[in-house]
C-alpha cells in the first residue's frame, strides 16, 4: 500500500455559499456559514490527478488545503469538505484531508492553532506545518508535535528555496521525531528545472539531519505532468543517501505510521484505546485499586502481566524471601563447611 500525503487543491475560484443570518432566542445573530464551491474544470483536473495516482499505484491520498495568513474563526473556509463530497468514489481507495498552515514572521506570535479553534481543526484527518523562519521552526518541532487535540504531525521544510531559512538543529529535530512528527521531502520540485539545484541540496540536508529516519516522500505537483509512479519516486531518493529499505518506508511504513498517529488527536494524550485485561477459562472479577476491575481465573495464579498492582508487589516480596532465605541457608552451609576442613587441618 502506497501513500501520497500531499496532492495540493488550489483554492476555490467558484462563489461562495452562505447561509441567512439567524436569529435565535437568547443568543441574538449568528455568524453565517460559508461554503467553498469549485467550477467544473477545477473538479475535472482533480478528477484525472486522482485517476492517474491510482493508475501508478497509491491506495492512500490526502488531499492538501494550504492556509497561509493567520487562523480566523471569521475568515476561515473549509475547502476540503464539500470537495470529497463532490469527488467519485473509487473502491480500495483512502481519501484523507490535510491542513497545512505556513508559519512566517506574522505567525509566529500567534497563527490560530489554539484550543479554543480545535473545532476548526478537528475535520481535518493531518495538520502539518510549513515553517520558514528560525523561530517558528523551533516551535513547530517542540511545542506542536507533542501530544494534543492540535498536534501536528507533518513538518514541510521548503525545499525550492536557494538556501535553507533556518538551520535544522539535530536537537530539534530529535525531540519531534520523538514526539512522532515526520519529515515531509516533496519530489515535484526536483522535477522543475528552475528547482531542481536547491531541491537537491535542501533534501539532502534534511536526510543528513533525520539519519533518513521519520521521512515522507509526497508529490506536492499541481500538474498531471508532475506525478510519477511510488517505485521511480524511490529510486530517485536513493540518491539523497538513503538506503533501499529506507526509500521503501517513506511512502509506505512511515505514511501509515503516521495516519495511525494522527488518529490520536482526538483521544485523551495520545492514548489509542483503554486497555482490558480478559483471561480465559473459569474466572472471577476482583476489584482493583485504581477502581477497575480485572478478571482473574479461579484457580488464583495471576500471570506476571494481568496481575494487579497489590498482588503483584506481594508476590515480588515472597521472591524476594525465598531468595534470601535460600541465600541464607547457602551462607550457613559454605560457613559449616569450612569449620569442618579447619579442624580437619589441625588434627
Amino acid at each position: 500500500m502506497y501513500f501520497d500525503l500531499n496532492i495540493p487543491i488550489p483554492p476555490p475560484s467558484g462563489s461562495l455559499a452562505s447561509t441567512q443570518t439567524q436569529l435565535k432566542k437568547g443568543k441574538g445573530k449568528q455568524e453565517p456559514s460559508r461554503s467553498a464551491a469549485f467550477t467544473p474544470a477545477q473538479l475535472a483536473a482533480i478528477e484525472a490527478r486522482i485517476d492517474l495516482l491510482v493508475y501508478l499505484g497509491y491506495s492512500v491520498l490526502a488531499f492538501n488545503q494550504l492556509v497561509k495568513t493567520k487562523v480566523e474563526p471569521k475568515t476561515f473556509i473549509n475547502t476540503l469538505d464539500p470537495l470529497l463530497r463532490q469527488v467519485k468514489k473509487r473502491p480500495g481507495i483512502i481519501y484523507l484531508k490535510r491542513l497545512t498552515i505556513l508559519l512566517d514572521e506574522d505567525s509566529e506570535k500567534g497563527f490560530g492553532l489554539t484550543n479554543a479553534q480545535s473545532n476548526l481543526f478537528s475535520p481535518y484527518d493531518i495538520i502539518a506545518l510549513a515553517p520558514t523562519t528560525e523561530t517558528s521552526f523551533s516551535l513547530a518541532c517542540l511545542t506542536h508535535t507533542q501530544p494534543s487535540p492540535l498536534s501536528a504531525h507533518v513538518i514541510s521544510v521548503p525545499l525550492d528555496v536557494p538556501r535553507l531559512p533556518f538551520r535544522m538543529k539535530h536537537t530539534m529535530v530529535r525531540t519531534a521525531l520523538r514526539n512522532g512528527a515526520a519529515f515531509e521531502i516533496p519530489y515535484a520540485s526536483a522535477l522543475d528545472n528552475n528547482a531542481r539545484r536547491n531541491w537537491w541540496a535542501a533534501a539532502r540536508e534534511v536526510v543528513r539531519v533525520t539519519k533518513g529516519k521519520g521521512l515522507i516522500v509526497t508529490g506536492g505537483g499541481v500538474d498531471v505532468a508532475d506525478l510519477r509512479a511510488p517505485k521511480d519516486i524511490g529510486n530517485l531518493i536513493t540518491f539523497l543517501g538513503l538506503a533501499q529499505n529506507m526509500a521503501h518506508d517513506a511512502a509506505t511504513t512511515t505514511p501509515k505510521s503516521l495516519v495511525l498517529r494522527a488518529q490520536t488527536r482526538k483521544t485523551y494524550r495520545a492514548v489509542f484505546s483503554e486497555p482490558k485485561v480478559v483471561l480465559s477459562g473459569p474466572s472471577a472479577v476482583v476489584p482493583a485499586e485504581s477502581g477497575e476491575t480485572v478478571e482473574v481465573k479461579s484457580s488464583g495464579e495471576w500471570p506476571p502481566e494481568a496481575a494487579p498492582a497489590g498482588v503483584a508487589l506481594e508476590a515480588s516480596a515472597a521472591r524476594l524471601k525465598k531468595r534470601a532465605r535460600d541465600g541464607a541457608e547457602l551462607a550457613d552451609s559454605s560457613r559449616t563447611e569450612g569449620a569442618r576442613k579447619k579442624r580437619k587441618g589441625k588434627k
